[in-house]
């Protein structure tokens, strides 16, 4: 994975239900961004990294399962000013799976929302979804 020098800030965002171990739902976000600052607020846990490599197994899974169609749909479907977002599965993430969901509801327990902010989006997601 050759990483662009470009700026990016990256955040996570999810809900902590009340049946959770909120110790479980951090090790979901932890497991898919490794390398993220986490903080774990009453129902709900956050993350965030300006580091593009917190994307690596993201972009690793994107590209070994040539899911880039359906991530640069996303990516361009919520694709606001400099800003863009899509969900995953919470449940695979915590057993260290990417699972990209259309909708909220496509996550039983509520999805991670993954929202990417840089003043050069569009290269952003060219190279998050670059099809080889």
């Amino acid at each position: 994975m050759k990483i662009p020098n470009l700026n990016c800030k990256i955040e996570m965002f999810c809900a902590i239900n009340p049946s959770e171990d909120p110790e479980k739902t951090q090790k979901s976000i932890s497991n898919i961004f490794p390398y993220s600052a986490i903080k774990i607020e009453n129902f709900s846990i956050s993350a965030e990294s300006k580091d593009l490599t917190s994307l690596e197994k993201i972009y690793e899974a994107v590209h070994s399962k040539q899911f880039q169609k359906t991530y640069r749909r996303n990516l361009q479907k919520n694709l606001k000013n400099d800003s863009t977002w899509f969900y995953l599965n919470k449940q695979a993430a915590f057993v260290e799976k990417i699972v990209i969901c259309d909708e909220s509801e496509e996550s039983p327990l509520g999805p991670i929302k993954v929202v990417l902010t840089s003043s050069k989006i569009d290269e952003i997601i060219d190279w998050f979804v670059y099809e080889m």
